[in-house]
This record gives C-alpha cells, structure tokens and sequence, in this order.
C-alpha cells in the first residue's frame, strides 16, 4: 500500500471522525443534534487511528456537543439493556465469532516412490557391477542399450512437443558406433563415429519434404552429442587396465552426489537454486552434494582407483557435484521447454531413461579428464 493512503485528507461534506473528533457541519446545535439523529453516520478508520479512537469519537456524538467525557462516565450513565436485545451480552450477533479451525500443517513429502525408486535402483546396480566385473565388453552392452533407449525418449518428446522429427534410426546407430568405437580405438575412432553420425543425420532426413530441414537436423545434430557422444566417455574410462574401478567411482561419486543432494535439500533446503528451472533444487542440496561427493571420491581416490591419493579425491568429488548438478538443471532446462515433467516412465519412482542419465552424461567426461590427469590412462 503506498503512502498517500494512509492519511489522505477526507472529501468536503464527509462526516465522519477525524483526529479531533466527529466533523460537523456550522449550524445551531439542535440542528446537528436532529441531524445525527435521522441520518445515519458512517464509520471509516482514519490514518493513525484505531478501535479506541472509533469509540471515542462516538461518545461525543451521544454526549453534549462539544464537552469531554470521560469513557467510563458515558457508560455507567447508559441503561441497562435487557438480555436479548441487540448489543447486549447474551446478543448471540454481538459475541465474537470464535476463530476458524486451522488446517493441520501437511506433512512433508518427497515426491516420488520411494520404494519403488529404491527397488530400481538396487536393480541397476546389480546389473551394472556384475557386467562391470564379470566382462567387461557386456558393459558396453549396457551403455548401448541406455544409449538406445535414452535417444528414443529424446526424440519421441521432440516429435511430440514440438513435432521436430530428428530420425532415430541413423542415431541409434550412430551412437552404438561411438561406444564401441571410443572402447576399441580410444578417442580418435569416437571421434570418427560422431563425424559419421552427423553427416548421416543429414542425409536421412533428405528423403523427407525440405519444410523444416535445418531444425530437425539441428535436434538430431545436437541428440547425437547430448547423449551417445557423452556416454562414450564411459566407454573411454573402461578401456584402462583399471577401467571397471574408474567406471565404479564415476557412478559412486555421482549417485552419491544425487543422494546427498536430495536429502539435504528435502530435509533443510530453503533457498532456492534456480527457481526458473527447477524450484525444488536449493543452496542447501548443492552444499549437501558437494560434501557428500568430496567424502565419496576421497574414499575412493585412496582405495579403489590405482595410483590414487585422498586430495585428488577431494577435486574430484567437487567437480562432480558441480558438473551432476549442472546436467540435471540442464535437463530440467529441455522439460520446462518441451512442457513435460519427465522424459518417460519406464523405470518406476524414476521416470524414464533420460531421466537418471541427465547427471552421468555431463560428468562422464569430466570424470575421465580428470582421472587421466591425476593417475594417467591406464
């Protein structure tokens, strides 16, 4: 409310109470006395005022003009009023009206299946460890097939939300070629994958009217190294003599991550960290995320990955927390465009594929840089 509301100065002609008591028109005094009594006098709070001065001012209208009285004087004068009558005690318009009942305060939820979500992830990572450590090419498998699934998420969305038809099949494709290429030829043949993967993206979509050409080869450009570009450096990290405990720490690091950001950001968070994309995300998570990772790869830094000391774990829990939490809010960025809340519902208390790879796929290369940098390739 702005200032010039409170205190403006009342119309011409308005009767009603003021700072020093009930206006009143000049004129002999019956006939102000005639004229409160046949007409009505209207009420307003006046800036400054309250109830006491409401009061007040109305017992001077009762009283002689212009002439002090005490409050108590005017009412130890008044009649008593037999019970019933309007304003009197046992009035049942003139007792207070109790106060409403308050809603009990709604327990916090979390937002998804807990169970569920637990469920499926315990699955994954069972089949993700014993492919891991078993053999190590069925792993590869697992990737192509999230690949797979992840980019047939990715463009049925598209399609749907936006009727961008990026062709899924020289994607699908493509991207099963850079895995296996980035595990059996190291960083040159993946790089070789994702050039051929580009170029047949733009002639699939040549057998199609010439309407919209750029746009959908654009989204396909752009899924080809949103998702299986990414995910071979997962493929990248398992190619070294200790690829399966690299690989372990970049999913231990990031899960943990995930996890300590969720439940501190659940349990204490109160400052939001994006509101535009992700209201539910606050500081709080973040902090929770870094701490947690940071305890996470020193651990594993120290007694998982060869070569490895404590400190280095302690850069690397860091930079996965920060670069998890910048895959999830860039994919938060995609369904806040497309209108959707989640990418798909093939894994229960999850969402879809997309959905659990928005924080590996960022963090897979600066996973491998780092660990390249710190113990070398393997």
């Amino acid at each position: 409310m702005s200032d010039s509301s409170w205190g403006a100065p009342p119309r011409a002609g308005y009767w009603g109470p003021t700072d020093q008591g009930p206006a009143v028109s000049a004129g002999p005094a019956h006939q102000v006395g005639e004229a409160a009594q046949t007409r009505p006098m209207p009420t307003v709070p006046h800036a400054g005022g309250n109830q006491d001065d409401r009061d007040l001012g109305a017992a001077r209208l009762s009283g002689p003009l212009f002439r002090e009285e005490p409050d108590s004087a005017n009412r130890s004068h008044q009649s008593p009023q037999p019970p019933g009558s309007p304003g009197s005690p046992s009035d049942p318009a003139a007792r207070p009206s109790e106060p409403a009942p308050q809603p009990a305060p709604a327990k916090k939820s979390a937002g998804r299946d807990l169970r569920a979500a637990i469920g499926v992830g315990v699955g994954l990572g069972a089949v993700i460890v014993a492919s891991l450590f078993v053999y190590k090419p069925a792993f590869i498998g697992v990737i192509a097939l999230a690949v797979v699934v992840g980019l047939w998420e990715l463009t049925s969305r598209l399609s749907e939300r936006k009727e961008i038809r990026a062709p899924l099949i020289p994607l699908a494709v493509g991207g099963v070629a850079m895995v296996v290429a980035g595990y059996v030829r190291g960083a040159e043949g993946a790089w070789v994958a994702v050039a051929l993967t580009a170029l047949a993206v733009l002639v699939w979509r040549m057998t199609e009217p010439p309407e919209n050409y750029l746009r959908d080869v654009t989204a396909g450009v752009f899924a080809a190294f949103y998702v299986p570009f990414l995910a071979t450096f997962v493929a990248l990290m398992l190619a070294a003599d200790d690829g399966p405990q690299r690989v372990l720490t970049f999913l231990l690091l990031t899960v943990v991550s995930d996890t300590g950001a969720y439940a501190v950001g659940w349990r204490f968070g109160k400052r939001r960290l994006a509101p535009r994309i992700s209201p539910g995300k606050s500081w709080e998570g973040l902090l929770g995320a870094v701490a947690f990772a940071m305890v996470a790869g020193a651990l594993c830094m120290q007694y998982v990955v060869e070569d490895g000391v404590w400190w280095q774990g302690l850069l690397l829990g860091l930079s996965v927390a920060v670069s998890a939490t910048l895959g999830d809010l860039g994919e938060s960025m995609i369904k806040r465009d497309l209108g959707i809340k989640d990418m798909g519902n093939l894994l229960p208390g999850h969402g879809g594929i997309m959905d659990r790879l928005d924080s590996l796929l960022p963090t897979a290369p600066v996973v491998w840089l780092l660990l390249v940098i710190f113990v070398g390739a393997g």
